[in-house]
């Protein structure tokens, strides 16, 4: 049975299932819901934006009664990081999730930010709030969930089946469920079966072609799948690819279940869904970079009471742009200063909290505003902008991984700022173990890896220019270029200036180093 056969037969009895069991309808219950679906680790590697092989059939009907962002970008390609920005509106660098939040990583947000937190503006809006996932977030009491549904976040269709009660309540208060899976992450060991000396991860697969419980899976042949050209094409990342896709295709299974549990509780028409990833692919070139693959995300909205949906935007929007835009669905943000219409001081909340006292709370200034803005608007009219540009902020992945990046992008030029160039690039553990990176770094630093050397990927130069209209894949470096000598010296400029704005501390980086 071919791979697509085989998910509209999966899609199917999902919703056979979901008709048969004859799950309550929520006579009751109250209007815009919110559901925001987020991936690990994965790029708009999706038949709506165009990928041959995907099979995503749930998240391409999503996008054909909603909209399909085409220039959606994370601001940070880590997750913790990221994830941080998505819950707060703030870039990592202001909302002090520098890194990773666990183990000895231990990073975590100030405790000002809870005055800004998603979770907690929207249950001061009257929202009941849940998630099941991955959380990989701190302080829990800054980012806190009043329900946490427990779930195996590498079975999306599982996770939906635990967040029924949530859904199926007759209640009058609304609810925000952020639904957070660990796939496409790498991760579950590496396929013994496979005939390379440098064997493929699984990507939270089944050994054997083994199946997760309630999932029909879907393999694909390393033949088929595209390489992206910030890669090499050789079997291994052929073969890493085809685990990724695999992966891939079980999360679009997991949404197929949600929207069904929520048709069938008369929910769908009265909830907004996002569907996006924390950061691009994890491949070196994708992840843990500021690179287009690292960044550039996946990012579907359906808003049920928008009149005209199925439309696509190349609207630039950031990470920073969700939780304002949520609160802003449900009536929660205040436009005149960018913030929640309930807002509690961040020293209000804490008077009362003494073991709060002595920790640190965060910078003076700069906490009280979001970074984002509303994209709202763009739902009824893609032609509607929000920004000219993005800006992207990136510090640590792993705390060993010490190179901050920034970075700058509108629609026609990128620069990049490597604050740390004559380091060598830091790899995250799992990027440097993979055999799509090891089969080329083994062979020699001249050895070609996607649009670089081996060498160039991990020594690179102070600035990078790139012109993506003529140059999408970031091959051609121009800030060496005396012909370009203007533009790098414009964009320096605007780098700077996003940097005060949005109050990073590495803005100190230009005077001494």
């Amino acid at each position: 049975m071919s791979p697509k056969r085989m998910i509209k037969t999966g899609l199917i009895l999902l919703v056979v299932v979901g008709s048969v069991v004859g799950m309550p309808h929520a006579a009751g219950a109250a209007d815009r819901n919110i559901v925001v679906f987020i991936s690990d680790d994965e790029s708009p590697t999706l038949g709506c934006y165009g990928d041959p092989v995907a099979v995503t059939p749930a998240i391409d009907a999503l996008a054909a009664d909603g909209m399909v962002f085409e220039n959606a970008f994370a601001t940070t390609a880590s997750c913790s990081a990221s994830r941080s920005v998505i819950l707060s509106g703030l870039h990592n660098h202001a909302n002090g999730q520098y890194g990773h939040q666990h183990a000895f990583h231990k990073f975590a947000s100030w405790y000002d930010v809870v005055s800004l937190s998603l979770p907690r503006a929207l249950a001061r809006a009257g929202y009941r709030t849940a998630r099941i996932g991955k959380y990989h977030v701190a302080p829990e009491e800054v980012y806190h969930f009043e329900t946490v549904f427990n779930g195996n976040p590498r079975n999306a269709v599982q996770m939906a089946d635990a967040c029924r009660g949530l859904i199926e309540a007759d209640s009058e208060q609304p609810f925000f469920l952020y639904f957070a899976t660990s796939d496409p992450h790498r991760g579950g060991g590496i396929d013994k079966t496979s005939p390379l000396d440098l064997k493929p991860d699984l990507f939270g697969n089944k050994p054997g072609r083994g199946s997760h419980q309630g999932v029909e899976e879907v393999f694909f042949d390393p033949a088929d799948v595209p390489v992206p050209a910030f890669l090499p094409d050789t079997p291994e990342t052929r073969s890493e690819l085809a685990q990724y896709y695999q992966s891939c295709a079980r999360i679009d299974q997991g949404l197929a279940r949600l929207v069904a549990i929520l048709k069938a509780a008369g929910q769908y028409d009265k909830t907004l869904i996002l569907f996006t990833s924390d950061h691009g692919m994890a491949f070196s070139g994708g992840k843990t970079t500021v690179y287009e693959p690292g960044l550039r995300v996946p990012f579907v909205v359906r808003d049920p009471y928008v009149a005209d949906r199925g439309s696509r935007t190349k609207s630039l929007v950031s990470h920073t742009d969700i939780t304002p835009s949520l609160l802003d669905f449900a009536g929660e943000l205040d436009h005149d200063r960018q913030r929640p219409k309930h807002w509690v001081a961040p020293q209000e909340y804490w008077k009362d909290k003494p073991y709060a006292n002595r920790e640190n709370h965060g910078p003076r200034k700069g906490l009280s505003v979001y970074h984002g803005r509303s994209w709202l608007p763009i739902l009824g009219d893609p032609a509607v902008e929000i920004r000219e540009a993005h800006f992207a902020s990136h510090t640590f992945h792993e705390i060993q991984m010490y190179y901050p990046m920034r970075a700058v992008r509108d629609q026609q030029w990128k620069m990049i700022w490597n604050i740390a160039h004559p380091l060598p690039y830091p790899f995250a553990s799992d990027l440097w173990v993979a055999s799509s990176w090891q089969a080329q770094f083994r062979l020699s630093l001249d050895a070609p890896y996607g649009q670089k050397t081996v060498a160039e990927y991990i020594q690179r130069p102070r600035f990078e220019l790139y012109n993506l209209t003529n140059d999408p894949n970031e091959a051609d470096n121009l800030a060496g270029d005396p012909a370009h000598a203007a533009t790098l010296l414009r964009y320096q400029q605007k780098l700077k200036a996003l940097q005060h704005t949005f109050g990073d501390p590495w803005i100190t980086k230009w005077d001494y180093e």
